[in-house]
C-alpha cells in the first residue's frame, strides 16, 4: 500500500455542460439544445407587477460549465437586465464557468464616440457582463471586430458568413454576379464574401450620414461595375432597412439586373418590413439570431438557422477546442 501523500486532491468527476436560456428567443435556444443533444436547464423566470425580473435555476449548477443564451431583441434593455440577473444567479449557484452567448451583441453600433460627451455603450455592456460574473462572451458577426477588446476575458466571435454564402451560391449565376458593400466601412467583409464566392468582383455604395439623426443615411452612387449583373448586397444588420434599401435602389438605378440582400441580424424595426417588401429586391436572406414574428415575414424573406453554428462553437469551448478553426480562416 502506497501511503505517499500527493499535492492537491484529484476528482474523478466529469465536466458538466449546462445550457440555459432567457425569455427573449427561446426557440433559438431549443434549436441549439437539439443540436447538442441535450435538454435546456429548467428555469423559473417572470416579471413582478412593478416590472422587476425574477430568475431562479431549478437544478444545481455547482461546478458546471454554464452557457446562458439570450438574443437581445426588443425590448432591448429588459433582456439585457434579465441576462445580467441570470449570470448573477449562476455565479451565486457556484457555476465553474459562465459563458454568455449573445447571438446579437447589444449596443454594438455605439462602439466609439462620433461627437463629444457621447458614451461608448458597447464597452459599458462588456463591463456589466464582467461585473455580473461572466467569464466568457460568445457572439455572432460583431458590428466591429474590435468590440472583442472591450471585454476583459475571452470573446468568441462567430461568423454567419459560411452559412449565408452556402445558400446564396445556389441562388445566383456566379459568372454574372457582383458583391456589393452598402458603404465603404463594410468593404473588408465584402472582400471575404467575394473570395468565398469564387473571386467575384466588388463594388460599394458611397453614402453620407448625419450622426445627429439615428437610422438615417443617404446612398449617393455606386463605385464599381454592376450593370447587367446580379448584385449581392452584404451587411451585418438590417434595422429600419433605410440604408440597405437605399443601397439597393442605387444599385438598380445603376443597371443591376436584380438584387439579393444578405445580412446576419434583422431586428426589423418599423418600417423595415414595408421598405423591404416594396424595395424591388429579389430576395432578402437573413439568419434567426433574432426572432422574426409572423407579421414581419413576407414572400421575399428567407431565414437561415444559426443554431448549428452556435451549438458547434459551444461544444468546442466546452471541450477546450478551437473556435477559430470552425470558420476556415474567416478572421
Amino acid at each position: 500500500m502506497n501511503n505517499k501523500l500527493t499535492t492537491g486532491i484529484h476528482t474523478s468527476g466529469e465536466k458538466h455542460l449546462v445550457l440555459a436560456t432567457g425569455r427573449a428567443h427561446p426557440e433559438l435556444a431549443q434549436a441549439v439544445a437539439r443540436e447538442l443533444g441535450i435538454e435546456l436547464l429548467p428555469t423559473t423566470a417572470y416579471d413582478f407587477a412593478n416590472s422587476e425580473i425574477y430568475v431562479r435555476f431549478d437544478e444545481s449548477l455547482r461546478g458546471a460549465d454554464v452557457f446562458i443564451l439570450q438574443s437581445i431583441t426588443n425590448p432591448v434593455n429588459k433582456w439585457i437586465m434579465e441576462t445580467l440577473i441570470m449570470v448573477d444567479a449562476a455565479k451565486r449557484a457556484s457555476a465553474k464557468r459562465i459563458t454568455v452567448v449573445l447571438p446579437v451583441y447589444p449596443y454594438s453600433r455605439q462602439d466609439k464616440k462620433h461627437m463629444g460627451r457621447e458614451p461608448i455603450s458597447a464597452r459599458l455592456m462588456a463591463d456589466m457582463f464582467k461585473t455580473a460574473g461572466a467569464d466568457r462572451i460568445m457572439s455572432v458577426d460583431l458590428h466591429a471586430s474590435q468590440t472583442q477588446g472591450f471585454f476583459d476575458g475571452p470573446v468568441d466571435h462567430l461568423w454567419a458568413m459560411p452559412t449565408l454564402v452556402e445558400y446564396v451560391r445556389t441562388r445566383v449565376d456566379l459568372a454574372e454576379s457582383v458583391i456589393v458593400s452598402p458603404d465603404a466601412g463594410r468593404i473588408k467583409v465584402a472582400e471575404q464574401w467575394a473570395a468565398r464566392m469564387g473571386g467575384l468582383p466588388l463594388a460599394f455604395v458611397h453614402k453620407t450620414r448625419d450622426f445627429s439623426r439615428p437610422n438615417e443615411a443617404t446612398a449617393n452612387r455606386v463605385v464599381g461595375e454592376v450593370a447587367g449583373k446580379t448584385a449581392v448586397i452584404v451587411d451585418d444588420l438590417i434595422d429600419t432597412a433605410g440604408t440597405i434599401v437605399g443601397a439597393a435602389k442605387v444599385v438598380l438605378n445603376a443597371g443591376a439586373k436584380d438584387v439579393i440582400i444578405a445580412a446576419t441580424h434583422a431586428p426589423m424595426s418599423e418600417p423595415a418590413t414595408k421598405r423591404l417588401r416594396e424595395s424591388g429586391v429579389r430576395e432578402i436572406v437573413i439568419t434567426d439570431t433574432l426572432p422574426i414574428p409572423s407579421d414581419k415575414q413576407f414572400p421575399q424573406l428567407t431565414v437561415l438557422p444559426i443554431a448549428p453554428v452556435l451549438a458547434t462553437a459551444i461544444e468546442e469551448v466546452f471541450n477546450d477546442g478551437s473556435v477559430t478553426s470552425l470558420f476556415d480562416g474567416a478572421f
